[in-house]
């Protein structure tokens, strides 16, 4: 049994990632924005579910909700599940990029890191300058992520760090039109976070519906990644060399 957080699972594909988990006898944490998503949340998965609140668009929440993460010990699995897409710049970069910047950093580090990234993340452009942020949009901030992904494989070479793509699928944000099923959406993420076939166990990597994908070529750009993190650092204020070691 392993140890599993997913931010983002009180709706959507969070949710279905964690009921997969859980199925499968997994130990899971959920994570709700706030206090109607809690509630909600406990009617889905019960009482004792174990819920930690944050709203991940606001960084002060997003350390304390680090803080509390580590009182568990090591997680074996993290899902950066959570996502907004229509919001405004600061909001978009907020919870789609400095929220799993900040976890990443503060958190101990689990096994496997899982990132939702999505194929929009191909329109993205290579943003690195604070005067950029206020035209960020969607697509950049899921250019940002993968990007942050990849650099982390770099960077903890006993982790393993992948960003996923989940499709459209008929979540809130994605729409009832979505072409993609649910099932297709969420494999990919569940598989990473606790498959033990050596396809699995891999890093670095972008994926969709359970195969290897190309991602930006900027993702992958080590001169991006490294300006991104310290465009990340200097907004956060949290250094990108974590206190907490790869292993325990």
């Amino acid at each position: 049994m392993s140890k599993i957080y997913i931010t983002g699972s009180s709706d959507g594909l969070g949710k279905l990632a964690a009921e997969k988990l859980i199925q499968q006898g997994h130990e899971v944490f959920l994570h709700a924005r706030n206090e109607k998503r809690v509630k909600d949340t406990k009617r889905s998965f019960g009482e004792s579910a174990k819920i930690f609140m944050a709203d991940l668009a606001d960084l002060v929440e997003v350390k304390a909700l680090a803080t509390e993460l580590n009182k568990l010990g090591k997680m074996d699995a993290i899902i950066h599940n959570a996502g907004v897409y229509q919001a405004d710049a600061t909001t978009l970069l907020q919870v789609n990029v400095l929220a799993p910047f900040i976890l990443t950093c503060l958190v101990q580090k689990p096994q496997r890191l899982i990132y939702l990234s999505s194929g929009m993340h191909k329109g993205g452009r290579p943003l690195f300058r604070e005067s950029d942020l206020k035209s960020v949009n969607y697509s950049d901030s899921k250019l940002m992520v993968t990007a942050l992904a990849l650099a982390v494989a770099k960077k903890y070479p006993d982790v393993y760090s992948n960003a996923v793509d989940p499709g459209w699928v008929p979540t809130k944000m994605g729409g009832s039109n979505a072409p993609d099923s649910f099932d297709n959406g969420v494999d990919t993420q569940v598989w990473l976070a606790e498959s033990i076939s050596p396809s699995a166990l891999v890093s670095g990597k972008y994926w969709k519906f359970m195969e290897e994908r190309e991602p930006h070529p900027a993702s992958q750009d080590h001169s991006y990644q490294e300006k991104l993190i310290s465009l990340c650092e200097k907004l956060t204020g949290v250094n990108f060399d974590s206190e907490y070691p790869a292993q325990s």
